[in-house]
């Protein structure tokens, strides 16, 4: 009787510890899922491989960003997206990329073509947020392989006015260097430009002859077009390179001793005859501007001017010799070319006629 009743303690005692076993059982199972589930997120899941290549833009790894599954792009799905198949890849390095902090996932979401990660970021101090869609690309043993279903590049399609020579980001090119027409690029040829996304991209213009403020365009949908037209305005040491300019291309012309000089905006018209050739000189020269014209280049906008002039008039009636000593008012325009060597053309002229150089 007594180790009937002995035993029955002990066989309660054993039904309490396989049930606290089960439940720490049943905990650490439920440990092990959530640690799973975590991990997977954190290193292999979706919103993992996006934030892995908005790290390497952050670290300014540009070349390892463009090997990631997905982001290298072909020329045909160019074309298919409606994007110039020429468009230039000069962009996609490190010294075109600007900061990129603040990484985080905002969301996770199935969609059709696959795992929609949407995250926020902050790009050169500015805001933003991004949405790119991912699908699983095979396995790599018991771990998900992923890619970009849409190329997370994107295009800047930049016009600069004024100015061969541009900097994106800080990184300097030269139009030439990244138009499809090479050597004949012409001043308004749109520069489509292959960039990452997401990112901020800044152009400025620092040159001897023109100048322009960082205007810039957050890149923050993959495979979208951003047009970025930069208006640059001219350098105070060009306009002052053209005061001299014209201002020699006056005075050679007051070496003409005729009443109206060739090629040049001033002149005098007599009903007599000139009893000796005239003495020109510029009384007043003009005061230079130069603002952007229609084509890309530059231009001297209508400016007053006033040449002099000394002459022996002959009249035609009687014969009399009359000096005639006064004051001939003009007006002048132009027109300013860049050429390829950097040089400028200038080309002066009257507003009623056209430049001549």
């Amino acid at each position: 009787m007594e180790r009937a009743g002995v035993s029955a303690p002990r066989r309660a005692r054993l039904g309490v510890d396989l049930t606290i076993l089960a439940i720490i059982g049943v905990l650490l199972f439920a440990a092990i899922g959530a640690g799973g589930v975590t991990l997977y997120q954190q290193f292999y899941g979706p919103s993992a491989f996006v934030v892995r290549y908005l790290d390497l833009l952050a670290a300014g790894r540009a070349a390892d960003a463009l090997r990631v599954p997905g982001v290298a792009i072909d020329r045909e799905t160019l074309d298919k997206a409606g994007i110039d198949p020429t468009a230039s890849e000069a962009m996609l390095r490190r010294s075109a990329l600007a900061p990129l902090t603040d990484i985080e996932v905002e969301s996770e979401k199935h969609v059709e073509d696959g795992t929609a990660v949407t995250v926020s970021y902050t790009a050169s101090g500015h805001p933003g947020i991004t949405t790119f869609v991912v699908e699983q690309d095979g396995w790599a043993g018991v771990t998900p392989n992923w890619r970009f279903t849409t190329s997370p590049l994107a295009v800047i399609d930049l016009t600069v006015r004024g100015s061969d020579r541009f900097a994106v980001n800080g990184f300097e090119v030269d139009r030439r260097q990244v138009s499809a027409a090479g050597l004949e690029a012409q001043p308004l040829d749109r520069l489509p430009l292959l960039v990452f996304t997401p990112g901020l991209y800044s152009v400025t213009v620092d040159t001897a002859i023109s100048q322009s403020s960082g205007q810039g365009v957050l890149a923050d949908k993959p495979l979208a077009i951003t047009p970025l037209d930069v208006q640059t305005e001219p350098t105070p040491q060009f306009v002052e390179v053209v005061q001299e300019r014209v201002e020699q291309f006056l005075t050679d012309c007051t070496a003409q001793q005729v009443l109206q000089p060739t090629a040049c905006p001033f002149g005098l018209r007599v009903t007599n005859r000139i009893a000796e050739p005239p003495t020109w000189s510029i009384a007043v020269q003009p005061q230079i501007t130069v603002v952007p014209a229609e084509d890309g280049h530059w231009q001297i906008p209508p400016t007053d001017a006033v040449a002099h002039v000394d002459v022996e008039i002959q009249s035609l009636f009687d014969g009399r010799v009359q000096p005639v000593s006064e004051d001939v008012p003009f007006r002048l325009n132009g027109t300013i070319a860049i050429l390829p060597d950097g040089s400028a053309s200038i080309r002066v002229g009257s507003p009623d006629d056209p430049p001549e150089e």
